[in-house]
């Protein structure tokens, strides 16, 4: 059993992320990893300590993480899905999802704030949030769409690379998935973050150009 951040949760909310980063940074243990990962995740879900995570560099550790080898430190760091909330003024939609599943927190959350998402396009995010559609983790794989949804949020500016012509056609595949979270999720990205003549010509290229996403383990594409 993996053992509890070595943190004293009295010295004040900056000084305890300040050490849950500087654990994660020199611990060796990848189960320290995942749980202090998974703990500066649930920081990510409370406004109030959005200033701090930038303050330390936490985004950029949870981009960094979105490389790694370690499906759990990719599921934490791009946030788990669970119950909706909220993003960028507007609820997003009512998923289904099992009792299990918890908040959503790490860069999936992240996203809800201007100032983190500004930060998450400049230091080029999107190619790696873009990368977690491959995941065979339904859970990575729904929170990546949020947080590309929550990427090109209004006021954002454009960014073409969120809807590019691979990212839409995995949309598409999604759309027809087995799993109603991610098929009701991946319809609501091409019908308000897409137009038309994207989602027209992401249709007439070959589905197996895209981006070669599989859908996620245990989902099958339902027939069209």
């Amino acid at each position: 059993m993996a053992q509890k951040p070595k943190v004293d949760p009295h010295v004040g909310r900056l000084g305890y992320l300040q050490a849950l980063v500087t654990e994660f940074q020199e611990t060796q243990s990848q189960d320290a990893k995942e749980q202090v990962l998974a703990n500066l995740a649930n920081f990510a879900y409370d406004p109030a300590n959005y200033q701090y995570l930038r303050q330390l560099q936490v985004l950029d550790l949870f981009l960094d993480s979105l490389s790694e080898e370690n499906e759990t430190l990719v599921e934490f760091a791009i946030g788990a899905v669970g119950s909706p909330w909220r993003l960028s003024g507007w609820n997003l939609y009512k998923l289904p999802f099992s009792g299990t599943q918890t908040d959503p927190g790490g860069l999936c959350n992240l996203c809800a704030d201007r100032a983190n998402r500004e930060y998450i396009l400049q230091a080029g995010g999107v190619p790696l949030i873009v990368n977690c559609l491959s995941s065979r983790s339904e859970e990575t794989v729904l929170s990546a769409v949020t947080a590309l949804m929550g990427l090109g949020s209004p006021g954002t500016g454009s960014h073409p690379e969120l809807t590019a012509r691979p990212v839409v056609q995995c949309m598409l595949r999604f759309s027809l998935s087995a799993s109603a979270r991610l098929r009701n999720l991946a319809q609501i990205f091409l019908e308000d973050f897409c137009s038309p003549s994207q989602v027209a010509e992401a249709r007439s290229w070959r589905a197996d150009a895209a981006l070669g996403i599989p859908l996620p383990r245990t989902e099958a594409p339902q027939q069209p």
